[in-house]
C-alpha cells in the first residue's frame, strides 16, 4: 500500500474514533431520569441527601449510594438518595449532611453531578463527604470533584474512589468486584457516622 494511501487510512481511523469518543461521551453525560427513594427511621426529617447521576453503562453509582444510605439507616440516620434530576426538584430544600457521588468521564468528574454542586445546591458551611467512581483511573478526576465543593465553600469530611474495574480490595480478588466496593462502602458509611454525629440525629430504630 502506497505512503499516501496509509495514511489517508490512518486518518479515517483517527476521525471516526473521534467521532465515537465524542458521541458516546455526551451520551454518558446526558442527565439521567428522576429518581428517589428514602431511607432509615420514617417518622424523622431527612438529614443526608445522596446525589448522584446514572451512568448509562454500569450502575455501580447507584448500587454503592444504596450502600451508604443502607449503613446511614442501620445507623438510626434518616436521609434521601436521589438522582440530579430528583434533586432539582427538592427546590433548595436543606439537608445537614451532603453525600456526591461523581462517575469519571475523560479524566473528570460527570457534568450534571457538577454542575448540580455549582448551580442548584447550597453546600457553605455544609459537610461534605465525596464519591468518585470509574473504571480504574480516578486520581485527577477526585482531585477536580473535590476542588468543586470547596470552591462552593462547603467542608469536605471525607473523600473516597472506587472502581468498577480495579479492585476495590486486594485481599478479596475472588469476589464480585461491584459486591466489594458496596461492602466497601457500607463499612465507610459506618465509620462515618462519628464525624456525622454533631451534624445528624441518630434514632433508635
Amino acid at each position: 500500500m502506497k505512503p499516501l494511501r496509509w495514511r489517508s487510512v490512518i486518518l479515517f481511523v483517527f476521525v471516526i474514533s473521534l467521532v465515537t469518543w465524542f458521541v458516546l461521551t455526551l451520551w454518558a453525560e446526558v442527565q439521567g431520569p428522576a429518581k428517589h427513594w428514602t431511607f432509615g427511621p420514617k417518622m424523622s426529617r431527612p438529614q443526608v441527601l445522596i446525589v448522584y447521576d446514572p451512568d448509562p453503562f454500569y450502575n455501580l453509582d447507584e448500587q454503592v449510594c444504596r450502600a451508604f444510605g443502607e449503613a446511614l439507616a442501620d445507623s438510626g440516620v434518616s436521609g434521601m438518595v436521589a438522582t440530579v434530576a430528583a434533586a432539582k426538584e427538592l427546590h433548595g430544600e436543606h439537608f445537614n449532611v451532603y453525600v456526591f457521588c461523581a462517575n469519571t468521564y475523560n479524566w473528570r468528574p460527570d457534568w450534571s453531578v457538577t454542575h448540580f454542586i455549582q448551580q442548584d445546591v447550597m453546600i457553605k458551611a455544609r459537610p461534605v463527604i465525596a464519591l468518585t467512581l470509574g473504571a480504574g483511573s480516578t486520581q485527577w478526576s477526585q482531585a477536580a470533584f473535590e476542588k468543586v465543593i470547596t470552591a462552593r465553600g462547603g467542608m469536605l469530611i471525607e473523600s473516597k474512589s472506587l472502581w468498577l474495574l480495579r479492585p476495590n480490595d486486594e485481599t478479596r480478588m475472588e469476589e464480585d468486584n461491584a459486591e466489594v466496593a458496596r461492602s466497601v462502602v457500607y463499612e465507610w458509611a459506618l465509620e462515618l457516622i462519628d464525624e456525622l454525629h454533631p451534624y445528624v440525629k441518630q434514632d433508635s430504630l
